[in-house]
């Protein structure tokens, strides 16, 4: 037997308990697959033949490796993940005493910031004119997730109850079932009678969601995000669309109209404030500016 056959060994019961009893996806079993042939591969290489030989250092030089081969950072990520996966499978099947990948840190992954579309892109986008049922409700959509902020989860499950059209909010619910009043007015107001108006033409029975598809139900996520990588080609718009770039959109106008941290972490419904701060793509002058002219100990005194 090879020195690759053995440490193939239990990585193929790994697979098939993963599979069989913990229900793991075909996609996720090819990736972890792929982490960790590749980590016997590395360990054949480096002379180990059992997988009771690795220790932390071990690890450690997998993660090295897969940086030299010049992997991402979330990649190596994954490597390491279906490594400590692994090994607490062989100490369940009581091949191992302690996990040697459970020290071992992941490197660290830089938070990109969220790309957004400038004010033009967005009013080429929301140039939509069109009476038709479909075009009324897409732009519908568009306009209110531009205008209240709305993630793809919370526009879908939105119901006729939950809008207040008169005095102009939504009731959301957020991540974790946490309630929030969003307010929206101007143009998302204004196409959101609309498509309340035409709602009906669509509708094949009882249905109380507020955004409904051709066949009369709910809409799905996956339909809105099709919809609206369509109006993107269709308007001509340079960058890819899809919902949550109009989020992103909002809370990068906002904050760069504003300034005003706090409020936008309120209308996106963020627990941490640190979570509002990614989508701001104001530069470390601008913030400056904003806490010198704020900040009653940055503030400069007035000559007498």
């Amino acid at each position: 037997m090879s020195l690759l056959s053995a440490l193939e060994k239990p990585l193929a019961r790994f697979f098939d308990y993963m599979i069989r009893e913990r229900g793991l996806s075909r996609y996720t079993e090819s990736n972890y697959r792929q982490q960790l042939t590749a980590c016997a591969t590395f360990l054949q290489d480096s002379g180990v033949t059992q997988w009771q030989d690795v220790d932390a250092g071990w690890v450690r030089q997998i993660a090295s490796q897969a940086k030299r081969e010049r992997l991402k950072p979330g990649s190596i990520a994954l490597r390491l993940s279906a490594l400590r996966s692994f090994f607490d499978f062989m100490i369940v099947d009581g091949a191992l005493g302690a996990n040697p990948a459970k020290g071992v840190a992941a490197p660290k992954q830089g938070r990109t910031l969220p790309k957004n579309l400038d004010v033009d892109e967005i009013n080429q986008l929301l140039s939509v004119d069109s009476d038709d049922p479909l075009a009324v409700r897409d732009r519908a959509m568009m306009e209110l997730m531009y205008g209240a902020g709305l993630r793809l989860s919370e526009l879908t499950s939105l119901n006729l109850r939950d809008v207040a059209v008169r005095k102009g909010d939504l009731r959301v619910i957020g991540k974790g079932d946490k309630e929030r009043i969003v307010p929206f007015t101007g143009m998302a107001k204004e196409w959101l009678i609309n498509w309340i108006k035409v709602r009906n033409l669509l509708l094949k029975g009882p249905e109380n969601a507020l955004f409904i598809s051709k066949l009369g139900s709910r809409i799905s996520a996956r339909s809105v995000q099709k919809r609206m990588a369509e109006w993107g080609q269709k308007q001509a718009v340079n960058s890819h669309i899809n919902p949550h770039k109009l989020r992103h959109s909002f809370a990068t106008h906002m904050l760069e109209s504003s300034g005003d941290l706090r409020a936008v972490q309120e209308l996106l419904g963020h627990a941490d404030l640190s979570t509002t701060q990614v989508y701001t793509h104001l530069d470390f002058q601008h913030l400056a500016k904003v806490y010198d002219a704020a900040h009653p100990r940055a503030r400069k005194r007035k000559s007498d």
